[in-house]
């Protein structure tokens, strides 16, 4: 038991330490490469950028505010875990901005700025959501609303970028919108290769002897429903074999789960391509097919 409670304070400090070079690694890429030269972030954070724009109000200033009322509602899908990783994430994504606003940027040139602050911006924010964290309310909200319709987390953030980047192409002109969009794709790809995917979509097979426990707890915590099959190790016996469909950002507390539930667990994560069919996202939905 000690020993399990030392690796698991040994995690979550590790886990804080990544968050906060992922943060800081985003902050510094968004002031020294894309505000200067108006090219916009999507997301909260995009969003923010617009308005600090045109009101002169301090960038970290409008990212912290805006960003809490979304964390609180990705809170309901994802847990108090979730929102003091991404409550730290974001102060210390605040106070970064203003200290890095003071720099001069990294360059003036508009397709480094968008190539090198692209890739910088995807390894901060991946580093943040693999570990537990998130930089921008956005995708959560995202989540939230993808559990309760048939859109995908990537194209409910996508529509709201686009809406964004459309404001900045008319503020700030068409070339900043396509700069932006651009650095929208690299980044997007950049996340997905740092937090171990391709796809918004996951699929986890764990292996367990506590598998009625373990699907109880992950539709308490998540919200996502398992499919139980029937496995036998060569050497271990009799297994029962979770399977689930879930998000990227929901991976570090699904994790978390298994870990606390049962530390001997054999977890695969694997990419989903599509998903076809009634998928159950919600309680919501189970309890009126119920």
């Amino acid at each position: 038991m000690q020993k399990v409670m030392k690796n698991n304070t040994f995690r979550e400090i590790f886990d804080i330490i990544m968050l906060t070079i992922g943060t800081i690694i985003s902050s510094y890429a968004l002031e020294a490469f894309l505000i200067h030269n108006n090219i916009l972030d999507g997301g909260v954070t995009g969003l923010a950028i617009v308005i600090s724009k045109v009101t002169s109000i301090p960038l970290s200033f409008l990212v912290l505010i805006i960003s809490i009322p979304f964390f609180f509602v990705g809170f309901k899908s994802l847990g108090k875990g979730f929102l003091l990783r991404s409550i730290y994430s974001m102060v210390l994504f605040s106070l970064s901005l203003s200290l890095f606003e003071l720099i001069e940027p990294a360059t003036e040139e508009m397709l480094l700025a968008t190539v090198f602050g692209g890739i910088l911006l995807g390894v901060g924010v991946g580093m943040v959501i693999r570990f537990g964290g998130c930089l921008d309310g956005s995708e959560s909200v995202a989540l939230v609303i993808s559990k309760n319709t048939n859109l995908s987390v990537g194209q409910i953030v996508l529509i709201f970028n686009l809406v964004i980047y459309a404001i900045a192409g008319f503020i700030f002109g068409l070339d900043s919108a396509m700069y932006s969009l651009l650095t929208y794709f690299i980044t997007f790809k950049v996340i997905d290769f740092i937090s171990e995917g391709l796809e918004q979509a996951k699929a986890a097979l764990i292996i367990t002897d506590q598998g009625t426990t373990l699907s109880k707890e992950i539709y308490k915590k998540l919200g996502r429903t398992t499919t139980t099959l029937r496995g036998k190790g060569l050497i271990s016996g009799q297994k029962e074999v979770l399977y689930c469909v879930l998000t990227r950002i929901e991976i570090y507390e699904l994790k978390k789960i298994v870990d606390n539930m049962d530390n001997s667990a054999f977890i695969t994560i694997l990419d989903v391509s599509d998903i076809i069919g009634n998928h159950i996202k919600s309680s919501n939905k189970i309890r009126k097919l119920g």
